[in-house]
This record gives C-alpha cells, structure tokens and sequence, in this order.
C-alpha cells in the first residue's frame, strides 16, 4: 500500500533558476517519511524520538526530470522490507503523472545510545501490513 502525501514546490526549494535544488528533495522525502509514520502508522515520529531516533542509513536516488516553483507534485512511499531494527522504503515523486525522482533508502529504529533496536510489536504490525510484496 503507497502513502501518498502532496507538495507544492515553494520559491524556498529553488534555485535561481526557478528548479528545486536537490538537497530539498531529501527533505520532502523526510517530510513524507515523517507523514507517514504520523498517519498511516499512527505513531509520531516525536514520540519515535523521545527516547531514541529513525536515522536513514542509506540512500539512493535518481533524478529523472526537474521540478519548478508552483509544481504540485505527490509523493508515494511504499514499503517494501521490513527488518529485525530497518526498513526498505522507495518514494517517488511525480507531477502530472510525470516521474521527478525516485528514492530508496533504509531507515532504522534506534535507541538513545544510536544502536539499532527492534521495531515495538504493534509498530511491527502496521508496517508489515503495508509491505508491498514481491509479485512471486
């Protein structure tokens, strides 16, 4: 299942060539991140945070078209592993059905030590329930 969360590009994701700079793209993908943890997983990234953290630890993107000042573009993440501590996570971007980008990244559950810890059982099943399986 694909968490879908909107995000109008603003003068502030710009370059002065009027296209997103691309480190602001890491940080829509960290505002969908935390979206969706918020309401699909019903669980506060803040609260995730209060006595550890869900650093990325890796990843990987590939930029396919530019983005401009006023695009609305929608930000689908789907799940697509879960680990004892991580999880797979890919978001693409898109503008009237048009790809912009396309992220993988592994995040995982910390401690406040930073050292990984298994994700709590309720948390477990939620994301699991989301894992998009591989067509077999």
């Amino acid at each position: 299942m694909r968490f879908v969360m909107p995000q109008k590009v603003k003068f502030k994701h710009c370059d002065p060539a009027g296209i997103v700079f691309y480190p602001r793209y890491f940080e829509m993908i960290n505002d969908c991140v935390e979206a969706f943890f918020d309401d699909a997983l019903e669980c506060p990234f803040e609260d995730l945070h209060k006595n550890g953290g869900v650093p990325t630890a890796e990843i990987s993107v590939q930029f396919t078209a530019p983005s401009r000042h006023g695009d609305h573009l929608e930000l689908a993440l789907t799940c697509t592993r879960l680990g004892r501590s991580s999880l797979g996570i890919q978001t693409e971007a898109t503008c009237e059905g048009q790809r912009r980008f396309l992220a993988t990244s592994t995040l995982v559950l910390t401690d406040a030590q930073g050292k990984s810890t298994p994700w709590p059982d309720v948390l477990r099943q939620r994301i699991d329930a989301r894992i998009v399986k591989a067509a077999a």
